[in-house]
């Protein structure tokens, strides 16, 4: 696709990285504000439902609920309730909520032409059953060359301990691509950029998923020999899976498919993999999900990825392996115990 002949006449062209919105309050939303204000010279307003936190990010200069440790510039950031007021205020605007939440979330606000829009959400908008992309331009008339997604390998609690972390930016306008990693970039932080929207959202998607498989076959006592098969069978499904629901060019190896993938999968900070870790040990899905106090986005997308895979007659065998576990309230060890031995080869 040409992305020149994909540049918006709805957003000026001499948009700026200075008035950033960011929609959304948890730990992802936290690490990104630190991020833009460690690199760019930007001003954020950050938008949160909570009136009573905002007032007190405002004042204190961290956030109580998530990564507490990250201290921000107060001078540097206006924390509001008011989404009008986040979005009158900003040219780009970052979205960080649940995709659960995200409609709920927009419905009262008519969103502006004029504007980027970054997708920092992990999930499939669970009314439509779109990546955020398609989720935006279907519901809110946002042209698809007007968003670009931020995904990984990266986790928020890395991003708070300034440990080194890779970010991927994806879109098929170039210029706005670019503008948003060179927002981002910065000494802890490297950003490689493709063309690969839509693919690179499913992915962020998949992996969550595949991560709670992850963490089942963790609580069930399965070793590193059988994770490095699982890893391996899920990357050649999310491969085949990408090819059928959006044919393009690209390479599951790089960062934004394998890596973002790699770590899910495997880090301590992972909470889809913690979520399927607690089913594996026994846990009922409730019980999982009240013991967790983040949101695991991969719950909800086991059922959208699920019933779009069937609609399509597409065979996903671990797809369909945690979707038994999830939400048909089968045994996890006889579910994995099939998997190992018809499926894993």
């Amino acid at each position: 696709m040409d992305d020149d002949s994909l540049s918006s006449t709805t957003i000026n062209a001499s948009i700026t990285q200075n008035q950033i919105a960011v929609i959304g309050n948890g730990s992802w939303a936290t690490a990104l504000i630190k991020i833009i204000l460690d690199n760019s010279d930007g001003h954020v307003t950050w938008w949160m439902r909570d009136s009573d936190t905002a007032e007190y990010i405002q004042c204190h200069g961290h956030n109580p609920k998530y990564l507490s440790s990250v201290e921000f510039d107060t001078q540097r950031i206006t924390t509001t309730s008011d989404i009008h007021q986040a979005f009158a205020a900003s040219e780009i605007v970052i979205l960080a909520v649940p995709s659960a939440f995200l409609h709920t979330v927009l419905s009262s606000v008519e969103l502006p032409l004029n504007k980027i829009y970054v997708s920092a959400i992990k999930g499939i908008e669970p009314n439509s059953k779109q990546v955020i992309a398609e989720y935006l331009k279907q519901s809110h008339n946002i042209q698809l060359d007007q968003v670009v997604l931020i995904s990984g390998p990266c986790h928020a609690e890395e991003v708070a301990l300034e440990k080194l972390s890779y970010l991927t930016v994806s879109g098929f306008n170039s210029a706005w691509v670019n503008l948003i990693a060179n927002i981002l970039k910065g000494k802890f932080i490297k950003v490689s950029t493709t063309q690969d929207l839509i693919g690179a959202e499913y992915a962020a998607v998949l992996k969550n998923i595949y991560a709670i498989g992850s963490g089942i076959a963790h609580g069930l006592g399965y070793g590193d020999n059988f994770q490095a098969i699982y890893v391996s069978a899920a990357i050649r499904e999310m491969k085949s899976f990408l090819h059928e629901i959006h044919q393009d060019e690209r390479d599951v190896k790089e960062a934004a498919y394998l890596g973002d993938l790699l770590v899910t999968c495997y880090s301590q900070f992972s909470r889809n993999r913690s979520f399927g870790n607690m089913l594996g040990k026994g846990y009922s899905v409730k019980s999982a999900q009240l013991e967790m106090n983040m949101i695991a986005e991969g719950y909800y997308a086991t059922d959208l990825i699920y019933q779009i895979a069937k609609s399509m007659n597409f065979k996903m065998p671990i797809i369909e392996a945690i979707h038994q576990v999830v939400y048909q309230n089968a045994i996890p060890r006889k579910v994995f115990k099939k998997l190992s031995e018809e499926e894993l080869e």
